[in-house]
């Protein structure tokens, strides 16, 4: 894992079309900023792993009823 320190309004990018900026700093809070083209989704770890949970429980449950 990559841990860097930003402040309020700096950013960093992630690949040549992925910029992440500091948006606001308030007590233990971190508002960022995610400017990424269209095509790339982007998603809070918890909305990610509850898709990804889905995902795995559609895929089992067509496995077990037989399908690809």
């Amino acid at each position: 894992m990559l841990v860097l320190a930003r402040k309020h309004g700096q950013s960093i990018f992630v690949g040549d079309n992925i910029e992440i900026t500091v948006v606001e700093v308030r007590g233990d809070v971190v508002r960022l900023g995610i400017d990424a083209p269209g095509a790339i989704p982007v998603y809070r770890k918890e909305v990610w792993e509850r898709i990804k949970a889905e995902n795995e429980a559609a895929a089992e449950s067509v496995r077990l009823a037989g399908g690809a």
